[in-house]
């Protein structure tokens, strides 16, 4: 074999190397993980960083912070006409983000999110999934909920500060979380007869049942104002943030206050519906009835401090109305 025919060989087996230990490489870079709210992240964005917002509301957050995601999850299914968030953040919306279906219900395509180049990427509301997280970090730096919290019950607050430190916006997520709470404090001092009344935020969905539990911000609202979950609710078996009610324990949900809807059902399937209705709760006029659809409703499943700000100019006054009845 000639001498240059030989360079030729060697050159090409060198370049397949060097491709080949690129490729391992590149398999085994991990960016930082950041769920602590009170540290600081070990990590720096550019100006106008590319966001890829995956946990539920995550995306709104950031909006509300005034960072557009170049895409987020469509947990809520949105859409485009309020370019993936609710009403109450549409209007701050920069350039219409990516809406990524959320028919894969968390079950993310990670090509796709690699595809959109981002610097960050948020899955803080979200399955508690190690395995997640860790194809997710080798994209981009991942903000997650704390240790140890459960399948997407991280608290509003906490949600909003950790979103906050990791985009560099810390005092504008303080100033978000404090104009939350002083008008929920504020409804409070106005509304005495709320505190300590024993609530319940229920739901039908298919032929069960369910209640959201503490650390869920559709539960974590009414606490806010006064209310304490009805004791029953906190003996049934949980997964996150919902509690199961079997068709023979929908007594439990008996509360002297309570809001229910529906998830996936008509809302008349409630309306109709004899355990329901055979509740003194509902007989005797002492709980909100409203459908998912309901802009109310659709805030208080959102979750982020704007939407419940939103959400509590409407409820309060059916709130008032309903407790009003108890004796």
């Amino acid at each position: 074999m000639s001498t240059r025919r030989i360079s030729v060989v060697v050159a090409v087996l060198a370049s397949m190397i060097l491709a080949t230990t690129s490729c391992v490489q590149s398999d085994e870079t991990t960016h930082d993980v950041f769920d602590n709210p009170d540290s600081t992240p070990g990590f720096s964005l550019p100006d106008q960083p590319r966001v890829v917002a995956l946990g539920w509301s995550d995306g709104a957050i950031a909006v509300e912070l005034g960072v557009t995601p170049v895409a987020i999850y469509d947990w809520m299914g949105f859409g485009e006409a309020s370019k993936g968030v609710g009403e109450w953040d549409a209007a701050a919306v920069g350039t219409t983000p990516q809406l990524i279906s959320a028919q894969s219900a968390g079950d993310f395509n990670m090509q796709e999110i690699e595809e959109f180049d981002p610097d960050l990427i948020l899955n803080v509301r979200a399955k508690a999934d190690s395995d997640i997280t860790a194809n997710l970090r080798k994209i981009a730096p991942v903000v997650t909920a704390p240790e140890g919290t459960g399948d997407y019950a991280v608290n509003w607050k906490t949600q909003t500060e950790l979103i906050g430190a990791a985009l560099g916006k810390s005092d504008e997520a303080d100033t978000l979380v404090t104009e939350t709470t002083d008008a929920q404090q504020t409804v409070r001092s106005e509304h005495p007869e709320f505190a300590d009344k024993r609530f319940v935020y229920g739901a039908k969905f298919g032929t069960a049942y369910g209640a959201y539990l503490a650390g869920d911000a559709r539960f974590d609202f009414f606490s806010e104002l006064g209310f304490v979950q009805n004791p029953p609710v906190t003996q049934l078996q949980s997964s996150g943030f919902f509690a199961q009610v079997p068709v023979e324990r929908v007594g439990d949900l008996d509360a002297q206050v309570a809001v229910f809807t529906t998830i996936g059902l008509p809302f008349t399937e409630l309306e109709n519906d004899t355990l329901i209705n055979s509740l003194a709760v509902v007989r005797e006029d002492r709980a909100v009835r409203l459908p998912e659809d309901d802009p109310a409703i659709q805030a208080l499943a959102a979750g982020t401090p704007k939407s419940l700000r939103f959400a509590l100019d409407r409820i309060t006054p059916q709130l008032t109305a309903a407790t009003a009845n108890v004796q």
